[in-house]
């Protein structure tokens, strides 16, 4: 059987002694599953977590970091061919030359982008896609906030959010941070080191969805900035997992508090989602009113790079690996 590179890791330690090249055989695909000779693979937090050993992948995904690649179809199924060019969400194994995934996770790579950027779209937009616009129920004229402006997911949803005709109100840690969400279209940018974002919020009108993934004490300010009938959908919790709700405030305002993981979620819901976003989000892509936002990229062998610049916060964007 023929083998391929792959990223190992070694739990629960640093990047540069967790992460390490090695070789594995390259993996078969199932029934209703494609296998792509990926060209490059987008770095995310969770990929963090699993190396940690915070985030064990969900049973029968493989061990190997990494939730979504683009490359070129090499054995295909369904609607895919050989010789495709997709991008993919995956439930792992993205670090490495070769993947497998249910090929109704895959998406066509959109007009004008190469795969470095495709390979930067899956996780982000799917997550984003999911809690902003289904669980949070964001619509044309409404106010969003996010959260961790120049993140991944913050670029991402910054964009998603005015292309579907809606206010931003977007925070990050320092003016520098501030300044780029600014540039990525935020109406609002606030410099959450040394402003209060709920008093921004309460200038603005108030908000109608929070996309977070702070947690901690943001939480009591995040119910501040919502409007009667608001609604956060939290996606992470950097900055603390355990909050106290005051119940009288939320009844009082009418509030909706929902959260989400994507990863765990069913084939068939995966599936569903995949094609609301190219239904939806491809489009957006196609007219320029969403681009991918490269921070900056690393070959496949330097992952314990990509790792530790993603942890520093220093990012503006996706951070993606290559395959050479």
């Amino acid at each position: 059987m023929a083998d391929m590179r792959v990223i190992v890791v070694e739990g629960g330690k640093g990047p540069a002694e967790a992460l390490s090249a090695a070789r594995a055989p390259r993996p078969e695909p199932g029934p209703g599953q494609i296998r792509i000779a990926v060209k490059a693979a987008g770095v995310n937090r969770p990929d963090l977590l699993q190396r940690l050993g915070l985030y064990p992948p969900p049973p029968g995904a493989p061990t190997t970091l990494g939730l979504e690649v683009a490359g070129l179809v090499e054995a295909g199924a369904g609607r895919w061919r050989e010789g495709d060019a997709v991008c993919a969400l995956l439930g792992g194994g993205g670090y490495a030359d070769y993947a497998v995934c249910d090929a109704r996770h895959a998406l066509p790579l959109p007009p004008g982008l190469d795969f470095v950027q495709a390979a930067s779209l899956p996780e982000t937009i799917f997550t984003v896609y999911a809690n902003l616009f289904e669980s949070g129920e964001l619509k044309p004229g409404q106010t969003a906030m996010i959260h961790g402006a120049t993140s991944g997911i913050g670029v991402t949803a910054i964009q998603l959010a005015k292309a579907a005709g809606a206010k931003v109100i977007a925070t990050g840690r320092g003016a520098d941070k501030a300044k780029a969400a600014l540039e990525l279209g935020a109406d609002v940018a606030v410099d959450a080191t040394r402003e209060d974002f709920a008093e921004a919020a309460r200038q603005a009108g108030g908000v109608d969805v929070i996309l977070d993934m702070v947690g901690g004490d943001y939480f009591d300010r995040n119910l501040d900035a919502l409007k009667i009938g608001g609604r956060l959908s939290c996606i992470a919790a950097l900055g603390g997992g355990v909050v106290s709700l005051p119940i009288g405030r939320m009844m009082q305002k009418r509030l909706i508090i929902t959260g989400s993981t994507l990863r765990p979620r069913e084939a068939d819901e995966k599936a569903r989602l995949a094609a609301e976003v190219e239904r939806r989000v491809w489009p957006w892509i196609a007219d320029g009113r969403v681009r991918p936002v490269i921070d900056r990229t690393f070959a496949l062998d330097q992952a314990a790079a990509a790792h530790a610049r993603l942890e520093a916060s220093e990012h503006v964007g996706k951070i993606v690996l290559t395959m050479g």
